[in-house]
């Protein structure tokens, strides 16, 4: 009996040590050695780190009016951006017990991304955004990542980019169709977009439909939207499976019931499992159609991306050979990557011309000098540069908010600057793109002529102070389908229609994995 009281008091002393040491003296200890740097933020809160504030701030950003401004970094990020201000354009903050050191100097972001893939690997996903991306080629390091980059390149690059063509038409006049009895009318376009940008990636990259792949499509809607809500999720120690008590939360402040509520619940964990089965057994139906068509007669699986992927699945090769998950996990990646960002990106640009007239009617003219009323070609659509610089600069001013996440997989120096192994780095692309110290007093305003030399001429700053779609290797691998497909859509829409701003229209930009609308965008088409 004494044995067991000594074995007990034992594994409690190792249990509370580790506790202490992962709680309380690590993070006081990073939190002393970056401060002693210079690098300052909010104080480290004893286990919910900074979550609890930056939720409050969330929240109370959300509930308060927005005018018809594009100064939006304090409505998107408000928690990012106050801390911007005060602590200057690095600063750590606390997410829960880990380390989260901001980033936003245009030198230390080269030093970082010069030295990403040695020095400083993707961060971990977590449990929400392994659920939703798997171990795809977003998550991925090292060889494997190499190996499905290529894969990846060949399918979204190149002459395959330029095979697409055809079905990005095609996928588009279905649309155009459908608004003819809309004229005049008020059109939400984002809901249109999502289905026209599923529409397409579903034909290009998978030889189905939206149809075949709606169910896909409304799953990662909704454990994207369990992956953002958790964000700030704080976990506790010990705790892991503990039922929902509304009733002791009732006389919270909103952001306190919203914050603690989420240690106790279970259902959003008991959801994403849900939805990752259900994705993953559509996905396996689509991936069987498509070996059921090489039993039937096919010489073989497609030269498509899923095709890619099941000859890599069936190849005799075993080093570049690709398990079941590993093809289900890049289905999931690219279904999710190959529609969102498009939608956002097209619902964005769309939205600006309808406010710009313009800028509207400069595009206009130069699709129809280049391509008349014909349908867009591949040689045609090189020639866009109007367009081009409008998507730029909405991408600017809208693109992505989430940045780039890396760590420091080891302690070193970086230019003045000694980090602590195993911490979180996150690039704020929202910061940058809207620094008035890169772009200007004007930084605000919708100027697409910022890029009229090109990207590299746009600031001094060059490539590090404007990266949409990533930096350096690890850049997103579908940037070019994605511009080229909402050049053509928009090359369409523009030969067809002018577009105005409904005054239903309420401004109120939301962040999720993407930028969204809360309200959609809602337009009127004009025949020419």
């Amino acid at each position: 009996m004494e044995l067991v009281v000594v074995v007990s008091c034992c594994f409690f002393l190792v249990g509370l040590i580790k506790f202490l040491y992962v709680y309380m003296w690590r993070p006081l200890r990073i939190q002393r050695m970056l401060n002693s740097q210079g690098i300052k933020g909010p104080p480290y809160r004893f286990i919910h780190g900074n979550n609890k504030e930056a939720m409050k701030m969330k929240m109370e950003a959300m509930s308060k009016p927005m005018g018809l401004s594009h100064d939006i970094f304090p409505k998107v990020q408000p928690h990012l951006h106050a801390w911007i201000n005060k602590y200057g354009k690095n600063f750590l903050y606390w997410n829960g017990v880990r380390a989260e050191l901001v980033i936003t100097e245009a030198e230390l972001i080269k030093q970082v991304m010069k030295n990403s893939e040695n020095s400083f690997p993707k961060r971990k996903p977590t449990v929400y955004g392994r659920k939703l991306l798997g171990n795809g080629l977003v998550l991925i390091e090292g060889e494997k990542w190499m190996k499905r980059r290529k894969l990846a390149n060949y399918a979204f690059h190149g002459e395959s980019l330029k095979n697409m063509t055809p079905a990005i038409i095609a996928s588009v006049e279905t649309m155009l169709e459908k608004w003819k009895g809309q004229v005049g009318e008020e059109i939400e376009v984002f809901g249109e977009f999502r289905l026209l940008t599923s529409e397409v990636i579903s034909r290009t990259a998978f030889g189905s439909s939206y149809r075949e792949g709606e169910k896909i499509f409304d799953m990662l809607n909704k454990l994207s939207v369990l992956v953002s809500r958790n964000v700030f999720k704080t976990n506790f120690p010990f705790i892991k499976y503990v039922p929902s008590m509304p009733n002791l939360f009732t006389s919270m402040h909103r952001a306190d019931l919203f914050f603690y509520s989420k240690f106790w619940e279970t259902a959003d964990l008991l959801e994403s499992d849900k939805l990752a089965k259900g994705i993953r057994d559509c996905v396996m139906e689509i991936v069987k159609n498509r070996e059921n068509r090489v039993v039937s007669g096919d010489e073989g699986f497609g030269n498509d991306f899923l095709g890619l992927l099941v000859t890599a699945y069936h190849g005799s090769d075993n080093k570049n050979r690709l398990s079941m998950e590993d093809l289900i996990d890049e289905c999931k990646t690219f279904y999710f990557a190959g529609q969102e960002t498009v939608n956002s990106l097209l619902a964005w640009t769309v939205f600006l011309l309808a406010i710009y007239g313009d800028w509207q009617e400069k595009a206009r003219k130069k699709v129809i000098d280049i391509f008349g009323d014909q349908n867009p070609h591949s040689e045609g659509i090189a020639k866009l540069k109007t367009i081009t610089m409008i998507i730029n600069e909405t991408l600017r001013l809208y693109g992505q908010p989430n940045g780039l996440g890396r760590r420091v997989e080891r302690q070193g120096q970086w230019g003045k600057l000694v980090l602590p192994a195993n911490i979180d780095l996150q690039i704020v692309s929202f910061a940058s793109h809207h620094d008035p110290q890169l772009w200007g007093d004007d930084v605000h305003l919708f100027k697409p002529e910022r890029f009229a030399d090109g990207i590299a001429e746009a600031t001094k700053y060059n490539a590090t102070a404007f990266f949409p779609f990533g930096l350096g290797p690890r850049s997103c691998v579908g940037m070019t389908f994605a511009t080229t497909e909402t050049k053509i859509a928009l090359s369409m829409i523009l030969q067809r229609y002018t577009i105005t701003l409904s005054p239903a229209y309420v401004h109120s930009p939301v962040a999720r994995l993407t930028l969204k609308p809360k309200h959609g965008i809602q337009v009127i088409l004009r025949s020419l």
